[in-house]
């Protein structure tokens, strides 16, 4: 070690590790963050300053090295010390029943059995492996037996601990196996393929898929910018002794810094669980992740024990699987869609097919490359998949059901609303409509402006916009702050109360979050994460838009892309313009880490259970613009938990604190005041 390292230098760099371990775990697992992102990529900064300074004092568990390590040549394999077996399926619910009736049968019983369900996370297994509390080793499944060494990639997910902490201060066991499932959110997915079509990339099929490719980089480089996830479901081997139920393992790994999935739900009978599995597929497109099925597994330990596993899969678990999502039908013909920046989007027209219980008539083709690679022409049979998008995609062509008479398509060659030349640049897949002021691209970015994640205008919707623009009553969203009740009230379909009505949403709208505002500017590559990364490195509007794209490379997670798109759009005169206009018109903005104001400011709030009036997204929004906070998991912090039907363990433990509970009518006598 060198002479020059300080007894003060060591402290500081593990006190910094410590501290930056314990905000990953607030952040990524709890959900319930005790410190800005600003803040968190300072000390990480600082951490990495302290280790390039003194390379001698870098730990293989330090969070400096989520930013990924040198590549690999090639993976090498390790065994699984208790194999890593597949799951018997079932696709029906006699399937599942005849499964209740097997276990008793071979346990000898007829008394119920009690289950835990689990949402069938669509992504890739993996097995980690901990020594004296701090993360060792991370394989994929492979065949069960032998799976590839992962680690490097492993160590940049966020929700992976690197180092587990007890909450009596202890490390956990001296050996823990962790089983888990890494995957790709559907907003990660979709923010991903978006960045890949703007670097001349091929998007990836489906978020398991991307989740797969970025597990198995050489550089972990490339996966520490990947949006991973992880739910872990498991244990293998574990030195200490094992919790009496597969519910109780599952709160001792949460209690160890792991994230369990929220809507796992313990202590069921098989009709319990049929109608779990029932409600989760009602729903599942709302979910924030992709699902295949339930998973069902014997709670208790002994009893799974005693039922052991064949030579495939476990005795005391099978998948029910959900039906397809994907389902043929015929393309009708082809037409282009311009969006908000402009970009042209072909949209396929389908002879209208039933997909995973929803009516499909339209899907998304993309780009002209992607109908070049798949071959796609007017009047081709195809399989199309829904996977919670609102527009379902093409994945195929069925080639052995073409006639001949089947067209191939063009992209045209001036945009189709505004006739303005359509350009195509080196560094983009997507054709592209140059004229701003193309009234396909002013609707779609009013329609942005006015979005639930933005200035949320109840009341203004796409209808309403497209007649707005069609009659030139806006050309610009600050356009909508001078509209008046008469001038309304003139439209189709909107009598005086409802011009009144969206008057009055249009003022409440006026009081913004910054990272809200930002997102609303519709901002090329900046959503609603970009935004509040943006909105938390910088104290105010008049900072941004002086800032250089050096500075706003500065801040962790954005690149030179977004940094440039950023910049540029502040350095255009009409943006300038029409934000001058926002500001005059009575907009305040007001910072993110201040509250907002309302009848719940400063209340935490926790959500469980099915809810009925509204979706759980939806709640958190009314809650958040009314000043409070939404958390995912009950604390000494919580003030409410918001419970619907079937809520489960959140209960429990908020019961067990004295929190208050609450329902959705409780919620909307709150949200008036």
């Amino acid at each position: 070690m060198s002479e020059s390292v300080t007894t003060d230098t060591i402290k500081k760099i593990e006190t910094l590790r410590q501290a930056l371990h314990h905000h990953n775990y607030r952040y990524y697992v709890l959900d319930d963050p005790e410190i800005s992102d600003a803040q968190y990529d300072q000390m990480m900064r600082e951490l990495m300053d302290l280790e390039a300074a003194y390379p001698e004092l870098i730990a293989p568990d330090s969070p400096s090295l989520r930013v990924g390590a040198p590549p690999l040549e090639q993976f090498e394999t390790a065994p699984h010390t208790l194999p890593m077996l597949s799951l018997e399926n079932g696709f029906s619910e006699a399937d599942v029943l005849e499964f209740d009736l097997r276990v008793k049968r071979f346990l000898k019983t007829t008394e119920p059995i009690l289950y835990t369900a689990e949402p069938k996370m669509d992504g890739i297994a993996v097995e980690l492996v901990y020594r004296s509390g701090r993360l060792e080793q991370a394989t994929t499944r492979g065949d069960g037996i032998n799976g590839e060494i992962i680690t490097a990639n492993v160590r940049t997910i966020r929700s992976v601990p690197l180092v587990l902490e007890d909450s009596d201060g202890q490390g956990g066991p001296s050996l823990l196996e962790v089983r888990g499932e890494v995957f790709i959110s559907k907003e990660g997915f979709k923010r991903l393929n978006a960045e890949r079509l703007h670097l001349s990339q091929p998007p990836f099929a489906n978020p398991r898929n991307a989740a797969a490719g970025s597990l198995r980089q050489l550089d972990s480089r490339i996966t520490a910018r990947r949006p991973l996830e992880i739910f872990v479901y498991g244990v293998g081997r574990v030195q200490e002794p094992l919790q009496p139920s597969h519910w109780d393992i599952l709160c001792r790994l949460r209690q160890l810094g792991f994230r369990i999935n929220p809507e796992i739900r313990p202590n069921l009978t098989i009709d319990e669980v049929v109608g779990y599995y029932r409600r989760l597929d009602a729903r599942r497109h709302d979910l924030p992740y992709e699902i295949d099925g339930v998973v069902i597994k014997v709670d208790t330990l002994r009893l799974q024990q005693q039922l052991g596993n064949t030579s495939r899969s476990p005795r005391w678990a099978i998948a029910y699987k959900f039906a397809a999502v994907q389902a043929t039908t015929r393309i009708v013909h082809i037409d282009v869609q311009v969006g908000r920046t402009g970009a042209l989007t072909p949209v396929a027209h389908l002879e209208p097919v039933n997909v995973g219980g929803v009516v499909v008539s339209r899907a998304t083709l993309h780009n002209e490359d992607e109908i070049r690679r798949k071959d796609i022409r007017i009047g081709d049979t195809v399989f199309v998949q829904r996977a919670g998008d609102v527009i379902p995609e093409v994945v195929k062509v069925i080639e052995s059901m073409r006639s001949g008479h089947e067209k191939r398509f063009e992209m045209p060659a001036t945009c189709p609303v505004c006739k303005s030349q359509v350009v195509y640049t080196e560094r983009e897949v997507a054709a592209r409509c140059v004229n701003s002021a193309c009234p396909a691209q002013i609707k779609e970015r009013i329609k942005h402006f006015a979005s639930k994640a933005a200035f949320d205008i109840d009341g203004l919707g796409d209808k309403l916009v497209e007649q707005l623009v069609a009659r030139n009553m806006v050309g610009s969203y600050a356009d909508i702050f001078q509209l008046t009740a008469e001038t309304l009230s003139e439209l189709e379909r909107m009598g005086t109360k409802s011009a009144l009505n969206l008057i009055q949403a249009i003022e409440k709208s006026k009081r913004i979050r910054f990272s809200r505002f930002i997102y609303a500017l519709g901002i090329r590559h900046v959503g609603e994460h970009v935004a509040k990364m943006i909105a938390n490195s910088f104290p105010d509007l008049k900072e941004i838009q002086t800032a250089r794209a050096e500075d706003l490379e500065d801040i962790a997670g954005i690149g030179a892309v977004v940094a440039e798109s950023v910049a540029g759009f502040f350095r255009e005169e009409q943006n300038r313009i029409a934000i001058d206009r926002l500001l005059a018109a009575g907009v305040q903005i007001v910072p993110d880490s201040q509250p907002a104001g309302g009848p719940l400011n400063g209340r935490v709030f926790v959500l469980t259970g099915t809810l009925e009036r509204f979706s759980r997204d939806e709640a958190r929004q009314l809650i958040e613009r009314a000043g409070g906070k939404v958390s995912s998991a009950v604390s000494r912090n919580t003030d409410y938990l918001l419970a619907g039907k079937s809520a489960g363990s959140k209960l429990q433990r908020a019961q067990a604190h004295g929190i208050k509970i609450i329902d959705e009518d409780a919620l909307k006598k709150m949200l008036s005041g």
